[in-house]
């Protein structure tokens, strides 16, 4: 009874968010700190590192638990553990200190392409792992999906997801711009998520002359869809070269401020041919936005998005190479008072790309 009234709460709080919108504040401000970066498929219990797509800070060990968006083509899908020490100086003492297979609700390991893991959370109540997956659109579609594991990699549930995060013929989740960001908010009794790009039936990606949007829902733990809101994406930073890969832009990761309740910070990742990656940092909030979980197309709909403001553009920074960054997680608190943030970068097993780490401070 007392965890259905805290989920009641937080509906509450959420409907609080939907329809207030108290004055904009400046928006955070990022300061550099540095990064360290693992070896390019380096060898580690058995498996290959690489893909690292999602991270979380784990309060009960103080380590980083990732996941690598590896299908089970090189080794089955995994969760990794990591030492990483961020202090004013920097980032020290990267060190892999375990790796776990995830299973499959019959205790198997998945098979090749069965599943496409982004994104991992450290479960605030339980210390579970609850983990996305983007699925995949073709013939025979492969449903995106949030799933829950033991930290031993046992099977637990599968998050019920809102009807539109299905990949149907005409409507649904783009090919790879599925579902690949979620966080809890701090108590754990609420998961947000956000597509990455534009369902089919919300319009067309994003171009040099203008945006696009993607949609963000808010969830009890236990699955009701409390409210989905309008995410609106940048324009492509550079036009593409001819190529066999078209531009990719999208939010690959979301983080629930812990200290205000309805608010968030997103990665906006792009990648054009010929003019490589581009990663922003925004602060975003819900207060006072549209609630669209009933409209069925974005197209033409009068709703009020998300407030976003930019907090940081990773080419500001003395990095060598703005690479694939995917993941975000919280770190630790400075001396300073300051919060930090840390981002990793997915390599895709390529030679050209890296696993790297990098560490902001927050004020």
């Amino acid at each position: 009874m007392r965890f259905r009234s805290c989920l009641t709460a937080a509906a509450l709080v959420v409907t609080a968010v939907v329809a207030a919108a108290p004055a904009a504040a400046a928006a955070p401000q990022a300061r550099y700190l540095g990064f360290a970066t693992l070896p390019h498929k380096v060898a580690f219990q058995g498996t290959t590192v690489g893909g690292l797509s999602g991270v979380d800070r784990d309060p009960r060990t103080g380590e980083y638990v990732l996941i690598s968006d590896d299908r089970s083509n090189i080794n089955p899908v995994r969760t990794y553990t990591a030492r990483l020490d961020v202090d004013a100086t920097g980032v020290h003492d990267l060190a892999l200190t375990g790796t776990t297979p995830l299973r499959r609700p019959d205790g198997s390991t998945y098979p090749a392409n069965a599943v496409d893991p982004e994104d991992v959370r450290v479960d605030p109540l339980t210390g579970d792992y609850w983990w996305s997956q983007e699925g995949n659109r073709s013939a025979t579609p492969i449903q995106p999906s949030i799933e829950r594991s033991s930290r031993a990699g046992a099977h637990r549930s599968t998050l019920p997801l809102p009807a539109n995060y299905a990949i149907t013929p005409d409507a649904g989740p783009r090919g790879n711009r599925a579902l690949e960001a979620i966080t809890f908010d701090a108590a754990g009794l609420l998961l947000t998520s956000i597509v990455e790009g534009p369902l089919l039936e919300d319009g067309e990606e994003s171009t040099t002359e203008r945006g696009s949007v993607a949609r963000i829902t808010v969830q009890s733990r236990l699955g009701h869809v409390l409210s989905q809101h309008v995410y609106p994406l940048e324009p492509l930073f550079a036009a593409p070269e001819p190529g066999p890969w078209g531009p990719d832009t999208g939010v690959p990761a979301i983080l629930a401020d812990p200290q205000r309740p309805g608010h968030y910070f997103t990665l906006e990742r792009s990648w054009v041919p010929g003019s490589d990656y581009k990663v922003r940092l925004y602060e975003i909030d819900l207060w006072g936005s549209t609630d669209v979980k009933g409209v069925r197309s974005l197209q033409g709909a009068d709703a009020k998005p998300v407030r976003k403001k930019l907090v940081a553009d990773l080419d500001d920074f003395p990095l060598p190479l703005i690479d694939n960054v995917e993941g975000l997680a919280w770190g630790p608190r400075l001396p300073s008072g300051e919060r930090t943030l840390v981002l990793v970068s997915d390599d895709n097993f390529a030679a050209e790309e890296v696993t790297r780490f990098i560490a902001l401070a927050i004020r």
